[in-house]
């Protein structure tokens, strides 16, 4: 199975908060750009994607899901997946999504540190990689043994 992990795209710096700040034209367009590139690779539709609740991954989503369709009833906002999430309880919440409704793909857009985070969770051994705005990473992933390998890591 396919486990993407993705950061938000760029975003403005000013906001009443963190949670708040919003996508700059630039970061709607290499997030759009990233997502067409990943079609390329021949991936496009998601099993289950999760979404932080912040504006700037929200807008991601948006602006990416006009390259990309999730399956009817898996697209979630996921609190625990904002830039202060912890990469070991989100790996076992994808851990019991896959197992529960066996899911062969799924897209988590988030922030750092947490991608970098989630990425070594998902690939052993691994140091967690930088991931530029709208980064995106591809793991092939073994839920039976829950060994990961990394597949590709794009950036605009």
């Amino acid at each position: 199975m396919k486990v993407f992990i993705m950061r938000h795209g760029e975003a403005g710096h000013f906001a009443s908060s963190d949670a708040e700040r919003e996508l700059t034209p630039r970061g709607r367009s290499e997030s759009m750009a990233v997502a067409h590139a990943c079609v390329e690779q021949g991936f496009s539709e998601f099993d289950a994607v999760l979404v932080s609740p912040y504006v700037r991954a929200q807008q991601t989503w948006e602006a990416i899901s006009e390259e990309f369709s999730v399956i009817d009833g898996g697209l979630e906002t996921c609190d625990d997946i904002t830039p202060y999430g912890t990469a070991e309880d989100v790996f076992e919440y994808v851990i019991a999504l896959i197992d529960s409704r066996q899911l062969e793909s799924v897209l988590l857009v988030s922030h750092l540190p947490l991608v970098g985070y989630l990425t070594s969770q998902f690939v052993a051994d691994m140091m967690p990689p930088m991931f530029p705005t709208s980064g995106l990473a591809c793991v092939e992933f073994e839920p039976e043994t829950r060994q990961g390998e990394l597949i590709w890591h794009m950036h605009p």
